[in-house]
């Protein structure tokens, strides 16, 4: 009933707001051939730069991330877990890394070195052991052990169970507990996530274990799901999450026709804005009907380069990442703070292997993050974020005015986690030299 005293001005516009949408929903759907799921489309955060007509709303920014074909993804990370591929065919020469027959580097595993001085007698002589991992996320409901999932912590824990000491093997079968070992991870990772050197350790007063016998455990499990990269011992004081200086991750975005950088941007202009035509001629004046339609176009592509250009503006400096975290209070008053350094940030246009024996390849982005750690959620946010920004033109320092921001809804909602993937983790000072992109 409210809506019959509305202006019909007003009226008009909320008409051509909605067909707009759901114009843009629907051609996401058709192009990638995918379903989108339902979510709610919540109150757009009024930004007041000049290209706020441009910035999609929550909705079209989390239709414009899932109607892609993740399940390219999903296979060459499933192909790379199992050595068939390696990652680093990804960046060619735009890499300092020297690739191996594996293609993953075991972090800093000869930095720890046990000596005489740090033995202890008794209760005390317990040995911790240094595990690296690779995982495919896609076949794991994430990384912590919850109820009835299908977890790596849990498939890691009950592998190690033949290796605790016996008085802790009295005490579960006392309580009736499986037995099993306690893991400590470098960082838990969600659902469909990947891990390629994620870094864990567990301790046993067992003294007769073989760095190799963990290593066969751990493999028998779940072959070509998870495999272990590398074992050692490492001293009492060794945390896997405290202990680490940086972490490394990176998110592969599949690519559609028009995106990559060596499209003529003349060309992608043409299909540049998703709108109704027929709403185009109306009776408004001409005023009027420029800017409704500056409010119902919609970019649907966006480059590369102005992604990296995004990115690039956050390395060096500390910020509070407050409005790119998710599932986490915006000021704590309690617990560690929510600002991280940001090491390296970029992203560069790779070429995805779907199957080498066909010769079948796609285009894809590659965004490769390094901070001193990362808030929950933070780096799919952030990657959603930069792509939308560049979508809608937005100037190069537009992440670093969002960290001002009052409201996360002034952030894009998280890309899938599909494309990500927490590559190692480090123990040394932070080496420019090892980044994957230059």
């Amino acid at each position: 009933m409210i809506l019959l005293y509305q202006r019909p001005r007003a009226l008009a516009l909320e008409l051509r707001s909605q067909i707009t949408r759901r114009t843009f929903i629907s051609s996401m759907e058709t192009n990638a051939n995918v379903k989108i799921p339902q979510t709610k489309d919540y109150s757009h955060y009024n930004h007041t730069d000049s290209c706020k007509s441009s910035r999609w709303t929550s909705r079209e920014s989390y239709v414009f991330m899932y109607a892609r074909p993740w399940q390219n993804v999903i296979n060459f990370y499933s192909d790379v877990v199992n050595g068939q591929i390696t990652l680093l065919q990804l960046f060619g020469a735009k890499t300092h890394h020297n690739a191996d027959d594996t293609g993953i580097h075991p972090s800093d595993e000869s930095e720890y070195v046990i000596t005489p001085s740090q033995k202890r007698a008794g209760r005390w002589a317990r040995m911790n052991y240094k595990i690296v991992v690779s995982y495919h996320g896609g076949s794991f409901d994430g990384w912590q052990k919850q109820p009835e999932l299908n977890t790596v912590q849990e498939v890691i824990e009950k592998s190690l169970g033949k290796f605790v000491d016996e008085r802790k093997a009295a005490l579960l079968r006392d309580k009736g507990l499986p037995l099993e070992a306690n893991v400590v991870v470098a960082g838990r990772t969600d659902k469909g996530v990947t891990g390629f050197q994620q870094v864990c350790s567990f301790y046993t007063w067992r003294e007769d274990i073989k760095p190799q016998d963990i290593e066969d455990a751990i493999n028998s499990n779940t072959p070509g799901k998870l495999r272990v990269i590398s074992v050692s011992k490492v001293p009492r004081t060794f945390h896997p999450n405290f202990s680490a200086k940086w972490r490394r991750y990176l998110y592969i975005f599949p690519l559609n026709d028009g995106e990559t950088d060596e499209e003529d941007s003349k060309n992608n202009q043409e299909n540049n804005i998703i709108g109704d035509k027929s709403l185009e001629t109306s009776s408004f004046d001409d005023e009027n009907e420029k800017d409704d339609e500056e409010n119902i176009k919609k970019p649907t592509r966006f480059k590369v380069s102005k992604v990296n250009k995004l990115l690039q503006q956050l390395e060096g400096k500390l910020l509070s990442y407050k409005m790119f975290a998710r599932d986490t209070k915006p000021s704590r008053n309690t617990g560690p703070p929510t600002e991280c350094f940001v090491f390296h940030a970029r992203a560069t246009q790779v070429t995805l292997t779907i199957d080498a024996k066909k010769g079948e390849y796609t285009k894809a982005m590659c965004i490769e993050l390094v901070a001193n750690r990362f808030l929950r959620k933070m780096v799919r946010v952030l990657v959603a974020t930069s792509i939308r920004e560049a979508a809608a033109g937005a100037e190069d320092n537009a992440l670093i005015k969002l960290m001002d921001a009052t409201c996360r809804r002034a952030t894009a909602p998280p890309a899938p986690p599909d494309g990500l993937c927490l590559f190692d983790v480090g123990y040394n000072d932070f080496d420019s030299q090892i980044c994957l992109i230059v």
